[in-house]
């Protein structure tokens, strides 16, 4: 167990993390609905209505929406582009990496599933961001038809909500954060360094070594 732990810590960590940010997310989000409703004379919502409603599940979903966004277009750029001197590229000078041959396994299946394993990981995160955006934008929506009927008015449709301004400032005030964080790392990853850490290059190299 204690190996287990060991081999795996930075997932078990992460996803700790995770679990508790969610509960806070959800605790606080809660408090802050329930005043809401409270100075206009409606009780608030229990914690578990308050994790279904649209409210929640759109602002969840419009975070995850961007993680995965950042996380697939980062995987694509970097086996595209290249930053000399950031730990975070391939060298633009030997770009080629030694080991993305396909695995012999492969040598004769057909050409669609060497494709798709060679590029495995950014499909699944374009999925994850795929399906993220969905869920932002169905829950918007609800959140947008009960805002409506609260206020007596006409709730809109999914699709109707789908041009809404308010939906895509909702994505476009995460997708910047997110571009720009990866960017920040880009570059000072090429000055500046954390020992040990493999999003780092190693505290000797100089600020031209590219690559960790």
């Amino acid at each position: 167990m204690k190996r287990f732990f060991r081999d795996n810590g930075l997932t078990i960590t992460l996803l700790s993390l995770f679990l508790l940010s969610l509960l806070g997310m959800a605790f606080t989000g809660e408090a802050v609905s329930s005043q809401e409703a409270a100075r206009h004379g409606r009780d608030g919502p229990p914690l578990l209505h308050y994790v279904a409603s649209g409210e929640f599940l759109s602002a969840l979903f419009e975070n995850w929406e961007s993680e995965f966004l950042q996380m697939s277009a980062y995987v694509v750029l970097t086996a595209k582009l290249f930053q000399r001197g950031s730990s975070e590229s391939r060298d633009p000078d030997a770009p080629g990496r030694e080991g993305d041959q396909l695995p012999p396994k492969f040598a004769r299946r057909h050409w669609f599933v060497r494709w798709l394993y060679a590029r495995s990981l950014a499909l699944v995160l374009f999925l994850f961001f795929a399906l993220s955006f969905l869920a932002h934008w169905l829950s918007s929506a609800k959140a947008a038809a009960t805002e409506a009927l609260l206020h007596g008015e006409a709730p809109p449709g999914a699709l109707e909500f789908l041009a809404d301004a308010q939906f895509w400032f909702e994505s476009f005030q995460n997708w910047q954060s997110e571009f720009l964080a990866t960017a920040a790392l880009v570059v000072l990853s090429i000055f500046l360094r954390f020992q040990g850490s493999p999003e780092s290059k190693p505290v000797s190299a100089s600020n031209e070594d590219t690559g960790g």
